[in-house]
């Protein structure tokens, strides 16, 4: 009969364990300086939201009592409802359009052969050295004549007319798939419109949920967008303009509501990150620069 061997892990003695930390903490020491140097900003905004109007006039740095009470004085002070709900509009909607209208030309410009498929790619990739402030007053222009000034629309609306930087994104990616998988579905009858919704986009999910989310942050924290078309209509303001009028109508006295309305402001962002991090990340590596 053979006997099984029995093998003990012995305990790791308390110096080496010691020696391994203090080796981890030095060669990840740059990061965690960095990420100290960016959480000491976002530590102070907390702090100072949780301070009275006496804390904030001394010296201190840490809250005490915590003033628990400022979140719910924001929404007493000014409608954070409605503008959050006017942010959301703006994001969500945009985020849609760019999708729904970046993936059918990204799909053209990368799958597709026609006649000058080269220079329509070249031409997109110029709107992208074009500053914003070229094209502002042309967009301001025509959006007066509308009739749009004063609300969302100029910044939803044109959205669904595709974004340079998207179908690039997306167009890179799409060229990473291989050519051989819209082949077989050709084979099996299906068409381009097929292919694409089969074949392509369940294919290109990271890269989708990449564009979308890059999308989502810029239409959240964008402030020159929302101030010029809809900053002359309280009703249509975003969060971005609404913090800005809180700053200047305070003067500084309450900082402690401005800080509160700031966390408010950020927490979406940082909870759609963190839920999303992982296909966000799956996104910008996967896509690759081919073609």
């Amino acid at each position: 009969m053979s006997t099984a061997a029995v093998v003990t892990r012995r305990p790791v003695p308390p110096a080496i364990r010691r020696r391994r930390m203090l080796l981890a903490v030095a060669n990840h020491s740059v990061a965690i300086a960095l990420s100290i140097m960016f959480l000491l900003p976002f530590a102070f905004i907390v702090s100072t939201a949780l301070m009275t109007n006496q804390q904030m006039g001394s010296l201190s740095i840490w809250p005490s009592p915590f003033k628990w009470s400022n979140f719910t004085d924001l929404f007493e002070f000014f409608p954070f409802w409605r503008y959050a709900w006017n942010s959301l509009l703006y994001a969500g909607l945009g985020t849609v359009g760019v999708v729904v209208s970046g993936i059918p030309v990204a799909y053209a410009l990368s799958r597709m052969r026609w006649r000058g498929r080269q220079l329509s790619f070249v031409l997109l990739l110029s709107t992208l050295m074009l500053p914003v402030q070229i094209t502002i007053v042309p967009l301001y222009i025509v959006f007066v004549r509308l009739g749009w000034i004063g609300s969302l629309k100029p910044l939803i609306v044109p959205l669904f007319f595709g974004d340079a930087f998207t179908i690039f994104l997306l167009r890179q990616f799409f060229m990473t798939i291989p050519q051989e998988l819209s082949d077989a579905a050709r084979v099996d009858g299906a068409n381009d419109l097929q292919i694409l919704l089969r074949v392509i986009v369940p294919l290109a999910k990271p890269a989708i949920a990449a564009v979308a989310l890059f999308n989502f942050l810029y239409c959240w924290n964008d402030f020159f967008s929302p101030l010029l078309y809809a900053g002359n209509n309280p009703d249509t303001w975003t969060l971005a303009i609404s913090l800005q009028q809180l700053t200047q109508l305070s003067r500084g006295i309450l900082a402690n509501l401005q800080m509160a309305a700031s966390i408010l402001f950020t927490l979406p962002v940082i909870i759609i990150f963190f839920f999303a991090q992982k296909v966000f990340v799956e996104g910008v590596t996967l896509t690759g620069v081919k073609g």
